[in-house]
């Protein structure tokens, strides 16, 4: 009897997208069972590859734009997704303003600025579109998600009245905030935001110390960018009595969950199961006999809302196996075994330099699942 496979990983980072993941996995399975159903169904969790999950599986389209990069006024040639119902935007904040935009010598979270992101936002207005989804992983900024909400149209203004430059540093002299001018269409679109980072936007588990110095922060201006975005949330409470400082979710991005919260009145949601909910993910699982997933590394962490846990908790409601590989397989990976997951398996066949186990990605991947289907071959024939 002909089987169904489900293939669900996300981007293997910097190898191979979670499209590419799915052909690689599907010509596993094909090299065994030629006549198998397979089903592809590229995930994401908010982060790097959720336009592309979303826009694939909802035929939708890739809308190019330029806009500002992390550093303004330099810009950058990017896209956002218009999904199959024309009415949904989908945005990645890291395709604007992004770590990965920027030379490891030139990440400064004083300075960088999420106003590509308002920029993106408003060309998706323009768009006409009723609803906007942004992914928020990946930044490198930690500007509170000013620049973003300039870009809208709100005005950050010193003592003198004057417009304060972008980036994270200059909210320590913020004595103003004016909201007047703020896209009016942003009241009515619905804006959700896909995040599975819980971190306020101040203090030992905010944005600044935790995510700071990944995006190039000295102790020194991890502590700076503390006290400017705690100046800028006491400045919020009292210009727009919208209390922040200890929201779930605000320190994301570098605050830029707090700017979307306040500016654009946005809600949070879980990355993984908004894709989840999107992709119609449980339904096909449903009616699957097997489940691939995967991503490029895997351990303890993954169970914090990472696509392959985030599979395994549907597989797992429907007792259906899930096989997931991993680029590599890290510490206390064993807890997964508990949330749904049959097996994980670590895809590269011999020690080397990183750059080839990059490189070859995919051809790694295609090999190791069709080595677990050759199993399950053996299996059915056993058993």
């Amino acid at each position: 009897m002909k089987k169904t496979f489900v293939l669900a990983p996300d981007s293997f980072k910097e190898s191979m997208t979670a499209k590419k993941a799915c052909d690689a996995m599907e010509r596993g399975i094909r090299n065994v069972f030629p006549e198998a159903e397979v089903i592809q169904v590229p995930m994401a969790d908010g982060g790097e590859g959720t336009v592309d999950a979303l826009v694939d599986s909802s035929k939708g389209a890739r809308i190019e734009v330029t806009v500002s990069g992390p550093l303004p006024p330099e810009k950058v040639l990017t896209y956002y997704g218009l999904l199959g119902d024309k009415k949904t935007a989908v945005i990645e904040m890291a395709k604007a303003n992004g770590i990965e935009q920027l030379a490891k010598e030139k990440r400064n979270p004083l300075l960088t600025s999420t106003y590509g992101t308002g920029e993106m936002i408003k060309a998706a207005l323009d768009q006409g579109v009723e609803k906007i989804i942004i992914g928020i992983g990946g930044s490198a900024t930690n500007d509170g998600g000013a620049g973003m909400a300039q870009a809208l149209g709100a005005r950050f203004l010193d003592e003198d009245n004057h417009e304060l430059p972008l980036g994270g540093a200059a909210l320590k002299a913020l004595a103003k905030i004016d909201t007047t001018k703020l896209d009016p269409r942003l009241k009515d679109t619905e804006i959700i935001i896909a995040s599975d980072v819980i971190n306020p936007l101040i203090g030992p588990k905010g944005a600044s110390v935790v995510f700071g110095p990944q995006k190039g922060a000295t102790p020194l201006m991890v502590e700076e960018l503390d006290q400017a975005l705690a100046h800028y949330a006491t400045v919020i409470e009292r210009d727009l009595e919208i209390k922040i400082k200890e929201q779930p979710g605000a320190g994301a991005a570098g605050g830029l969950g707090a700017g979307l919260l306040v500016f654009t009145g946005a809600k949070m949601h879980s990355g993984i199961d908004l894709v989840i909910e999107l992709t119609d993910l449980e339904e096909k699982i449903a009616h699957a006999d097997y489940v691939f997933t995967g991503e490029g590394g895997m351990d303890f962490q993954t169970k914090f809302g990472k696509t392959p846990y985030g599979v395994a908790k549907i597989a797992k409601k429907y007792n259906k196996p899930v096989f997931a590989c991993a680029g590599f397989i890290g510490e206390q990976v064993d807890v997964l075994y508990k949330e749904g997951i049959t097996a994980i398996f670590g895809i590269l066949a011999k020690a080397g330099p990183l750059e080839e186990a990059l490189a070859l990605g995919e051809i790694n991947l295609e090999r190791t699942v069709e080595n677990i289907v050759r199993v399950l071959g053996v299996r059915r024939r056993l058993f």
